[in-house]
């Protein structure tokens, strides 16, 4: 299946890229906007600052892109801060409107364990972005920040009191983990998504 792989700047887009190819991707890395409008299926990959991925995606008007995709059918995954960029908020650094596909606000963690978490935590999951993988499994993360309970949420985690691993809203899934260094379960969930219809 086409995926059309979204080239941020603030993204590990090398490191996704490989991932996704090892599960039959045939892929596109691209930053054109009229090539992601008419995408059938997206990935938005994000690392470091919610403001400056969304500046980029507002600069460039590959927000409008994304939109309209999703608004087309397309089907579209967010991973780490791609994630975040879904939701309607962040108040990293200050409040920052996100794309708005899905109800929640993105905050730090709060609590005794150290931020940003760094390393393995077991997900509980349930939907079609984790079929065939046991849950709970570990996936691995590096996060400060993260949505809490939305009702969108299809996993969650443990990490300063419960939070939202990952979410569906029709065709718009999300990952706060990295599936690309997650090992066999991460490839799983990159191959769900590749292979949905």
């Amino acid at each position: 299946m086409n995926v059309t792989l979204i080239d941020s700047p603030v993204a590990n887009v090398a490191n996704i890229a490989r991932a996704l190819h090892v599960v039959d991707a045939e892929l596109c890395v691209t930053r054109d906007a009229a090539t992601i409008a008419s995408a059938p299926k997206l990935v938005l990959p994000g690392v470091g600052s919610f403001g400056a991925a969304m500046a980029w995606l507002t600069g460039t008007r590959i927000d409008d892109a994304i939109r309209a995709a999703v608004a087309n059918g397309a089907s579209l995954l967010g991973i780490c801060v791609g994630h975040q960029l879904l939701f309607d908020v962040s108040h990293e650094m200050g409040t920052t409107r996100g794309l708005g596909f899905l109800r929640g606000e993105v905050q730090r963690f709060e609590g005794p364990l150290p931020v940003p978490q760094i390393g393995w935590n077991r997900v509980h999951a349930r939907g079609v972005l984790f079929d065939q993988i046991e849950t709970p499994s570990a996936f691995y993360f590096v996060n400060s920040y993260a949505a809490r309970g939305v009702e969108s949420e299809i996993a969650a985690a443990e990490y300063n009191g419960p939070f939202t691993a990952a979410v569906q809203q029709g065709r718009v899934f999300g990952v706060q983990f990295h599936p690309e260094k997650s090992s066999r379960a991460g490839l799983r969930v990159l191959r769900n998504f590749v292979t949905l219809n």
